[in-house]
């Protein structure tokens, strides 16, 4: 799996939000990554390694802030 991920990436967890959805937008990133679930716009902050061993696939890669 490609370890770059940029702000306002859609991307799909392995788990259920309670809410039901499995779709989370990236808002920040850092040591830690917080992202926005849109199924009911709850915000999670998660550690990276935690991240990216839920992550199941990129859904929209927001390559804009790319230089």
């Amino acid at each position: 799996m490609n370890k770059e991920f940029f702000i306002g990436d859609i991307v799909e967890m392995k788990k259920d939000h309670p809410c039901g959805s499995k779709e989370w937008e990236i808002i920040r990133l850092g040591a830690d990554i917080k992202i926005k679930c849109l199924g009911c716009n709850r915000i999670v902050m998660i550690p990276r390694n935690k991240f990216e061993k839920g992550i199941k696939k990129i859904i929209k890669q927001n390559k804009a802030q790319e230089e």
